[in-house]
C-alpha cells in the first residue's frame, strides 16, 4: 500500500464521500431534461477546495460536463475515472424515502442515482481530492470526467467531450460503470469487472395493411400483423453466439462454485447445450440475465397505430431495443430480426452503436483484481459482459481500454440489478466507504511509480 493510503483518515474521507453523494442526490438531474449544470458546479466547488481546477463544458445550455486532472510525471499515459451525473425519473409515491432527499436510513443512502451512478462520481471526486491534497507522486495523470446525458444515449455528455475536447479526456484506460459490486451466488461472493458491453441497434419496424372501417375486422390488418410479430419476438430467443467475454465469465464462476453449478455453467455458451441448461437447470431469476450473454436480444418497447377508434389503420409501428454481442454486426442483427418478424416488415435503424470489448489480460485488470482480493479475501473478481451500454461507447472511440469498476459491497439479500432504475434505489453507507478504499487502492497503486 502506498504512503498516501497509509496516512489517510479513512473515517473522515468516508464521511466526506457520503456527504458529497447526499448533496449530489439532492440535485434532481432527471434526464430529460437533464440540467446537470448545478451538479457539475457542486463538483467544481468541491475540487477547488483541494486546489484542483476543473473545467465545465456545456454541450447546450444546462447540459454540463466536468473534467478535472491531477498530473503525474508523464512516464505513463493517463487513467480516466468517468461517471455520469444524470439520472432516470423516479415516482416518489412508490418509494419508502424521497428519491431526491439523500436520506440515510437502515444503514443506506437513499435516492435516485445512489448506484446509477452518482456513487462513482462522489468516489472519484473524493479520490482526486485526496491525491491532490496529499501531493503523492504519480507516473500517470488521473483524469476525472463527470458527464451529462448518459441515460439518453451519451450524445450531450461523453460523446460531446470526445468530439469537442478529446485531448482533455484521452487516456490509456478508463474506469466507469458497470462492475465492482458484490454478487452472491450459492454461498460465494463474486465481483464482476466489466470488460465488454453489448452494442445497440434501435429499430423501427413498420407493418402495413389495408385500412378500413372498425366495424369490419380484418385478419390481415396492420395492427394484427404487428401484434402477431410482437408475440413471436417475445417468445423467440435469437441464435446463440459464443463470445470470449461470456466464456471467461461463466468459466470464472464455475471455478469457484460447488457442484453441479461448477460443471454446468462453463457449458452455458455451447450453442446446443446452452439452451437446455438455461431452460432446465438455471433458476428463472438468473436465466433472464444469463440469456443476454448468449444471444443478441430484441425487445419491443413502443407500439403505435391508429388515431380513431372506428378506423382500421393502414400501418402500425413497433420500436425495438436491439442489443448486439461483441463480434456481431448491425447487418447480422437485422437478418435475425427479419427472420422472426417476417419478410414483409419494413425495418428502419434509428440508432446504432457497436459493442465495446477490452481484454482482461492487462496490468490494470490485475490491479483491480488485487484490490478486490485485498479488501475481501473471500471475494472472487471475474470478467463480466454487460447487456446495457455505458459512456465506454464514447471514450473507446479514442482507443481507450474501458473497464466497468465501481466497487461497492452489498448484503447478500440485495440485488444490484434490481437497484438500477428501480424504486428505492440505495447504497449501503459502509459499502460505499469500502468502495472508496478499494478504488483508491487500485488507482493510486496503478498510477504510482
Amino acid at each position: 500500500m502506498t504512503s498516501l493510503l497509509n496516512e489517510v483518515d479513512w473515517k473522515a474521507e468516508g464521511d466526506r464521500c457520503v456527504e458529497l453523494l447526499q448533496r449530489l442526490i439532492r440535485i434532481p438531474t432527471v434526464n430529460p431534461p437533464g440540467n446537470e449544470k448545478p451538479a457539475a458546479e457542486l463538483l467544481a466547488e468541491f475540487l477547488r477546495e483541494a486546489k484542483v481546477e476543473p473545467q465545465v463544458f456545456e454541450s447546450e445550455p444546462g447540459r454540463a460536463s466536468l473534467v478535472a486532472r491531477v498530473k503525474g510525471d508523464g512516464s505513463a499515459p493517463p487513467l480516466l475515472l468517468a461517471g455520469h451525473i444524470d439520472v432516470v425519473e423516479a415516482d416518489a409515491s412508490q418509494w419508502k424515502h424521497d428519491p431526491f432527499s439523500g436520506e440515510i436510513a437502515d444503514g443506506c443512502i437513499w435516492g435516485r442515482g445512489a448506484v446509477d451512478m452518482k456513487n462513482m462520481v462522489a468516489m472519484s471526486a473524493c479520490l482526486l481530492s485526496m491525491i491532490a491534497r496529499s501531493g503523492v507522486k504519480l507516473r500517470r495523470d488521473v483524469i476525472f470526467a463527470a458527464v451529462a446525458d448518459e441515460e439518453a444515449g451519451c450524445e450531450k455528455g461523453s460523446h460531446f467531450l470526445v468530439n469537442e475536447h478529446a485531448d482533455l479526456v484521452r487516456a490509456e484506460y478508463m474506469l466507469g460503470e458497470v462492475g465492482g459490486f458484490s454478487l452472491h451466488m450459492k454461498g460465494r461472493t463474486f465481483y464482476p469487472i466489466m470488460v465488454a458491453e453489448k452494442g445497440i441497434v434501435w429499430v423501427r419496424a413498420k407493418f402495413r395493411g389495408q385500412p378500413g372501417h372498425g366495424s369490419m375486422p380484418r385478419e390481415d390488418s396492420a395492427v394484427v400483423r404487428a401484434a402477431d410479430a410482437i408475440s413471436r419476438l417475445g417468445h423467440t430467443r435469437l441464435p446463440v453466439h459464443r463470445t470470449e467475454a461470456a466464456q471467461r465469465f461463466v468459466r470464472a464462476l464455475g471455478e469457484h462454485l460447488p457442484l453441479p453449478a461448477s460443471a454446468v455453467l462453463p457449458r452455458l455458451t455451447d450453442p446446443v447445450l446452452g439452451k437446455v441448461i438455461l431452460e432446465r437447470l438455471v433458476e428463472p431469476a438468473q436465466r433472464r440475465v444469463l440469456s443476454t450473454y448468449l444471444s443478441n436480444t430484441a425487445t419491443p418497447t413502443v407500439v403505435r397505430a391508429g388515431a380513431k377508434t372506428n378506423v382500421v389503420p393502414g400501418e402500425a409501428t413497433v420500436e425495438i431495443d436491439g442489443r448486439t454481442l461483441p463480434g456481431q454486426t448491425e447487418e447480422g442483427f437485422l437478418r435475425e430480426l427479419r427472420d422472426v418478424l417476417g419478410s414483409e416488415v419494413e425495418l428502419q435503424v434509428m440508432r446504432s452503436m457497436p459493442p465495446v470489448e477490452t481484454s482482461p489480460d492487462t496490468p490494470l485488470f490485475e490491479a483491480l483484481s488485487a484490490a478486490i482480493r485485498k479488501h475481501d479475501p473471500d471475494g472472487h473478481p471475474v470478467p463480466y459482459l454487460v447487456p446495457g451500454f455505458t459512456d465506454a461507447k464514447a471514450f473507446s472511440r479514442l482507443g481507450t481500454k474501458c473497464y466497468g469498476f465501481v466497487p461497492v459491497k452489498l448484503d447478500p439479500d440485495v440485488s444490484f440489478a434490481g437497484l438500477y432504475h428501480g424504486n428505492d434505489e440505495r447504497i449501503p453507507v459502509e459499502g460505499l466507504k469500502w468502495g472508496l478504499r478499494v478504488l483508491a487502492d487500485a488507482v493510486v497503486g496503478f498510477c504510482s511509480p
